[in-house]
């Protein structure tokens, strides 16, 4: 077991998932992650389930059901009488969801409407409360606030999304906190891991500009908390158990990673990381950024709460290594002759955290 800053004299509980597991939103950068680092732990029990239309993401335990159909989620249900379901799912395509907003609520809100009453077909109405059969924990977002403070939001913040995807989100919050007093909603931002096609992801889209020698340019006020997948497979693992100590986590919890990163400074450490041209990057303030989509502000998570709930701190700064943080603007461009940087340093330090040492999915 990894041994990770404590604040607490106390490990981490060892996991306990009720099983079988269904994963959700796969597709995604967390849901791709978690569903492999599930499957490894527990062989034969999890499930993961993609839009049909996304037909290249196939393999063992991956099926095809779209988040808006419904019979065939119960069907799966049925099936499999599933114990816990960690809810990935998601439309987080900013512009795509700005231009079509009748698109984005379906899979965002009646997907996680369908989920509900699929789990309430199967096992009643009470499934999803605190004594309920059915253990679920749902992905939402830090993009819930406009970002227009300081940051460092706690759960107790209004939300304000700028967004479309952020009000969809803010939508299925709300209907899980009706419908679903027994779950964990956990705010997360952006993941940090390899993604089923190469481009899903942070990284991804930024490292693709770089490897083209296309210029790309990001926001030096749009400030993020982002997460190694590593850890947030774990967290997820522990959000999920049930622990012979204490009742299962519930309700909303924060879960952004301990560094605060502007867009612009995460473009500057995959730049230098993977030794592509410091010239390449372009930075600017959100304002003079396109109508479509809006920006958010500052929309970094204060994330103590989970830390005094778990009794340790489930995550470590992305990047892991103190010399890969930026300290300025013009940070990228100094290279020393001993570590320039290389796409290889950057996949191993970058899409995973440096300590972990189980396999993850291949970029």
């Amino acid at each position: 077991m990894i041994r990770r800053m404590s604040i607490s004299p106390s490990e981490p509980p060892e996991p306990r998932v009720p099983l079988p597991l269904l994963v959700t939103g796969v597709a995604g950068v967390a849901g791709y992650n978690a569903f492999h680092y599930f499957q490894r732990r527990y062989p034969g029990r999890v499930v993961g389930i993609r839009q049909r239309d996304n037909r290249r993401l196939v393999g063992d335990g991956i099926t095809a059901c779209d988040a808006e159909d419904r019979d065939t989620l119960r069907a799966l249900f049925a099936e499999h009488r599933f114990r816990a379901v960690l809810d990935c799912a998601g439309n987080c395509a900013l512009r795509a969801c700005e231009l079509d907003a009748a698109l984005a609520w379906r899979i965002n809100v009646d997907g996680v409407r369908n989920l509900t009453d699929a789990i309430a077909d199967v096992y009643g109405p009470d499934a999803l409360q605190p004594s309920g059969p059915v253990r679920l924990v749902h992905l939402s977002i830090d993009l819930v606030f406009s970002g227009r403070g300081d940051g460092g939001h706690v759960e107790t913040d209004p939300t304000d999304p700028v967004t479309e995807y952020g009000r969809t989100m803010v939508a299925a919050e709300q209907l899980l906190f009706e419908r679903a007093a027994g779950a964990c909603q956990l705010r997360i931002s952006l993941p940090m891991g390899v993604s089923f096609n190469g481009h899903a992801g942070a990284i991804d889209w930024i490292q693709s500009r770089f490897k083209k020698h296309r210029p790309a340019t990001l926001y030096f006020d749009e400030v993020r908390t982002p997460t190694y997948t590593d850890c947030l497979n774990e967290l997820c693992e522990t959000l999920l158990s049930y622990d012979r100590l204490r009742a299962p986590l519930v309700g909303l919890l924060h879960g952004g990673g301990p560094r605060r990163l502007s867009l612009f400074e995460i473009a500057q450490v995959v730049n230098r990381v993977g030794g592509y041209a410091p010239d390449l990057l372009m930075g600017c303030p959100r304002l003079h950024a396109g109508p479509v989509p809006p920006r958010a502000g500052d929309v970094s998570m204060d994330s103590s709460k989970l830390r005094g709930a778990l009794g340790y701190e489930p995550f470590d700064p992305w990047p892991l290594e103190p010399a890969h943080v930026p300290t300025d603007r013009l940070w990228h461009y100094r290279r020393s002759h001993g570590d320039p940087g290389s796409p290889e340093l950057l996949q191993r330090v970058l899409y995973r955290n440096p300590r972990r040492t189980a396999d993850v999915p291949s970029v």
